[in-house]
């Protein structure tokens, strides 16, 4: 009878240790934390466990010199970015890129709820903040192609490289209309033109994979780990401010601010952009960042933008003027106006405690505090952060690859604007032969990789020389592309004498802008680095003459024109120097058409395509086209079939010559 009552005490015992463990299995039970659950249903659970303090830390994205572990999770940090140029060490590899990012997630991941922060870059052209990524021409160039799908390809291969160092987030694409090229961000548009501003916006499935077909419009998505959440900036009219000078002020109607400025943005928001940046700009006065009737009016309750928005960097600091003289009242202004994450790269425990005082004096509501929340929280949730928060080493091999750097020179060569090719129209001077017995190269540009690349390329306003990452060249590409019998003499800044007493058969002038970004870029002249202008001079005055113009944007040239023999608009193409040689010896053609006015002087600015006034240079879509040699070939060996016999040899002879002069 004992032995009975024992077993049936022990399995009482057992049965009600397997509900008290079921029980808990279904207590420990987190909705937020199940992928199967809907974003939003995830995201209304979230927000209803988190305190004020965790809420306002996810409103906050730091820069990464003062991020730690100590602090993602002492203040619940929602996001950390590099800045331009701020990287975990010198030529630092993928690997340190993603150790660094790691080190700060874990810190967000040991939070009492543990929600991953965001980490964000400027991945403008390329991943170009990082030692050895592949540098894409900027936007001045890529609006040339007018190839929406070439965008798409970039954008999927910056997403890898991005990755490649463990980012899940590019501050990208910049689809501000540039009407006057004296802005100091001009490169970084596409056009003066909106609609191919608009066509571009293709970028932005490429960075985050094309939405579902039965998504709800405003919607975000990333599609995985080999994508990135993308950013459509500078809203609104950053283009257009007065005189180019940036961060001013756009005077404009509201219809030509809607018809000019903003159908990029509707674009993008139909792709599924996940963020939106704002502008440091004004719009007839109001400064963006504190404009709720565009942020939230029209951003969000119009266009049903459901991402987040996020700042610039200390964004909010220039509502007032000074900037920061009354830090308070910035807060309030841009937290009611829409903004969801602010970029207070360094100064954040001030934000946070300024914010903590508006909520809780019920200047700012609750609600809006939630929506900010709600939004940063639906992105982290559909691109799988919760799932995936750490990078890890799989993609490094992607950073800086062969194919995306074929990619680039591809870019490179659509992107190149023939402007001149013979004096008078005639004789044209392209494509030239490869074999010669003694060319030229010249000019400040020819042989520095920094000019070549532009602003935001390893450094915010970019570099000098050939020491600060790995590509190639305008003169390295024209030394692996001639004959090998052609002596190739650089000099950087030749005098007449010089040129006339070496008996070259044709130089190729390489001169332009030096780097700049923002602000530093801003000009009012428009001219040439020197001693470009002199160079030109020195050089097209005593011999066949090439001149290749690298600048983010139309630059003085008129009074050069009539003594070059041909003239090349390469704007900023990046890395892949080769992709200038491919047009210039024939193995492609040139096929760019002008995505910018070119203006003969200053004086005219701003002037673009439809302007009453509009007498330009180089009209907007200009561009003369040549064929490749294997094209000439073809073209003058078909002609010749039909012809009489004495003529079919009299072209397979030229062809014959024409081969060995060319290739």
């Amino acid at each position: 009878m004992a032995r009975v009552s024992f077993s049936v005490v022990a399995m009482l015992l057992l049965w009600w240790w397997v509900a008290m463990a079921k029980l808990k299995v279904k207590a420990e039970y987190i909705k937020y934390k199940d992928p199967n659950q809907p974003a939003a249903a995830r995201v209304g659970d979230l927000l209803s466990r988190m305190t004020l303090e965790e809420k306002i830390g996810q409103m906050v994205q730091i820069d990464r010199s003062v991020a730690n572990v100590d602090t993602m999770k002492t203040y619940f940090i929602g996001s950390v970015l590099s800045g331009g140029g701020s990287a975990p060490l010198p030529e630092a590899s993928a690997e340190d890129w993603v150790n660094m990012i790691n080190g700060f997630q874990k810190g967000a991941l040991a939070s009492r709820l543990g929600i991953p922060m965001i980490y964000g870059i400027d991945a403008v052209h390329g991943h170009n903040n990082v030692f050895n990524a592949t540098i894409f021409p900027h936007n001045v160039g890529l609006g040339v192609t007018r190839d929406p799908e070439l965008a798409k390809r970039i954008g999927a291969a910056t997403a890898l490289e991005v990755r490649a160092t463990g980012i899940p987030y590019a501050f990208a694409p910049c689809i501000a209309v540039c009407r006057d090229p004296r802005w100091g961000r001009c490169y970084e548009s596409y056009s003066e033109d909106h609609k191919i501003v608009q066509a571009m916006t293709e970028i932005i499935p490429g960075l985050q994979g094309d939405i579902p077909a039965n998504s709800r419009k405003g919607v975000p998505y990333v599609g995985g780990n080999k994508k990135v959440a993308a950013c459509a900036k500078h809203f609104v009219g950053d283009g257009g401010t007065s005189k180019g000078i940036n961060e001013n002020n756009t005077v404009i109607d509201r219809h030509d601010l809607l018809s000019i400025h903003m159908p990029a943005y509707s674009d993008s928001i139909i792709k599924g952009v996940s963020t939106v940046m704002i502008s440091y700009s004004s719009w007839n006065g109001e400064k963006m960042h504190a404009n709720r009737d565009l942020v939230t009016g029209f951003l969000k309750e119009t266009l049903k933008f459901k991402g987040f928005v996020i700042s610039d960097w200390e964004g909010i600091d220039r509502i007032t003027s000074p900037p920061h003289s009354n830090y308070t009242y910035s807060v309030q202004a841009s937290i009611l106006a829409g903004i969801d994450m602010v970029m207070v790269p360094v100064n954040y425990k001030e934000f946070i405690n300024d914010l903590t005082y508006l909520i809780k004096t019920n200047v700012i509501p609750m609600d809006r505090i939630d929506d900010a929340v709600g939004r940063i929280l639906l992105v982290k949730f559909t691109m799988g952060l919760f799932e995936n928060p750490l990078g890890d080493l799989s993609l490094v091999n992607e950073l800086g690859s062969q194919a995306h750097r074929d990619l680039a020179r591809e870019a490179v060569r659509k992107s190149l604007v023939l402007l001149k090719n013979g004096k008078n129209g005639t004789n044209p001077v392209l494509p030239l032969p490869k074999k010669a017995p003694k060319i030229l190269v010249a000019g400040s540009h020819a042989d520095n990789l920094g000019y070549q690349c532009g602003g935001w390329t390893i450094a915010w306003q970019g570099f000098s020389g050939n020491n600060f990452t790995r590509g190639t060249t305008v003169l390295g590409a024209i030394k692996s592309t001639v004959d090998s019998s052609t002596e190739v003499i650089y000099h950087e800044n030749p005098d007449g004498e010089f040129v006339k007493s070496n008996n070259f058969e044709y130089a190729i002038v390489v001169v332009g802008e030096h780097p700049y970004a923002e602000t530093y870029g801003d000009s009012m002249n428009l001219t040439m680095a020197d001693p470009g202008p002199s160079v030109i001079t020195s050089v097209c005055e005593a011999v066949k003459c090439i001149v290749i113009i690298i600048s983010g944007r139309p630059v003085v040239i008129e009074p050069y024109v009539s003594s070059i023999d041909a003239l090349v608009a390469a704007w900023l193409p990046g890395t892949e120097g080769q992709g200038i040689t491919d047009v210039l010896y024939g193995e492609y053609g040139f096929s760019g058409k002008l995505s910018r006015t070119w203006f003969r002087s200053v004086d005219q600015l701003p002037m673009n395509v439809g302007d009453p006034h509009y007498d330009p240079l180089f009209p907007f879509g200009f561009g003369l086209e040549t064929e490749s040699v294997k094209e000439l070939v073809a073209r003058s060996t078909s002609a010749g079939v039909f012809g009489r016999p004495c003529t079919l040899l009299i072209v397979v002879a030229l062809i014959l010559s024409f081969r060995e002069e060319f290739l």
